[in-house]
């Protein structure tokens, strides 16, 4: 009767087992449908609106012939190299911090705690919060604000990958430094941030991603503009902008397009959005990279 009864359930079991891989198979397959609905027509629409002149051309000012968008592709590489100059150490120091001299600070669990709510606020807010804090007192929209904005995006991600990062490196490390004579602040330039540099490049390009995309700040912030970000003097012919202006963005440029009723310009923003999205697969692809590396090394 027991062994009956033991079959019975463990039969059961078995097909509950079974029930559930049945299920989250086709959860997983009707996620990989539509993401791959959505990819091809993304695919669709920005292959076929793509051209040379989007790389090459600032906008035109025609309807019917709006140019290109060299001048959003040039204002985000320019606001994510600021922003990255400016975020990247920030978070770095706040992470090493946080991994080596925070173990008996007051100031460890609010950092941390701070940090994790800042990574969750939404875009918009922190957009917000540069018009109020950089905009509003120079008077005017401009890059310097957007970049600042990016960067106070980036910092608390940063922060926390290096603080978890800096942790996986054994503590054998810092004792047998320490024991050769080091100081602290060697053992961590010279052992530490080299054991975890593949992990840390990881963070960083994460944080980049993440900002790379971003449009709510940025309308906020730098607004947007139609020129080349180059600092020249004015001419007939070229009309520059500089970070003391607003300044252009793929991101803004693609918003305005998108959401505007002429068909060419919507066109364009199919293909920036294809650009976009590219750069932003890239910069995974390197960091799955990184991280795969990163393990193989450790083992």
């Amino acid at each position: 009767m027991i062994s009956i009864a033991s079959n019975y359930y463990a039969r059961l079991a078995k097909a509950h087992s079974f029930t559930m891989q049945i299920v989250c198979t086709a959860f997983a397959m009707i996620i990989l449908v539509l993401l791959a609905l959505v990819t091809a027509f993304l695919l669709y629409h920005g292959f076929t609106s793509i051209n040379l002149a989007f790389f090459t051309q600032t906008p035109s000012g025609d309807i019917q012939n709006p140019g290109g968008m060299l001048h959003g592709l040039m204002g985000t590489a320019i606001l994510i190299t600021i922003a990255s100059t400016v975020g990247i150490p920030l978070g770095m120091l706040t992470g090493v911090y946080l991994s080596e001299y925070a173990s008996n600070s007051v100031l460890a669990g609010p950092t941390r705690f701070v940090a994790d709510v800042l990574a969750g606020v939404p875009s918009i807010v922190v957009g917000i919060l540069g018009y109020e804090l950089l905009v509003v007192p120079l008077g005017d929209y401009n890059g310097w604000a957007g970049a600042i904005a990016l960067a106070f995006i980036m910092v608390p991600i940063v922060a926390r990958t290096t603080e978890e990062m800096l942790r996986l490196v054994p503590k054998s490390y810092r004792e047998a430094s320490v024991a050769l004579g080091a100081t602290k602040a060697g053992t961590i330039l010279r052992v530490v941030i080299p054991s975890a540099t593949g992990s840390l490049v990881t963070g960083i390009m994460l944080a980049i991603a993440r900002v790379a995309g971003e449009t709510a700040p940025l309308i906020f912030t730098a607004l947007g503009s139609r020129f080349l970000p180059v600092i020249r003097e004015p001419s007939p012919y070229f009309h520059p902008t500089d970070l003391q202006h607003p300044f252009p963005s793929l991101t803004k440029q693609i918003f305005d397009y998108a959401t505007g009723p002429y068909p060419e310009q919507k066109r364009l923003a199919w293909a920036g959005i294809l650009v976009l999205i590219s750069l932003i697969f890239v910069l995974n692809l390197s960091i799955r990279y990184f991280a795969t590396r990163t393990r193989r090394t450790a083992t």
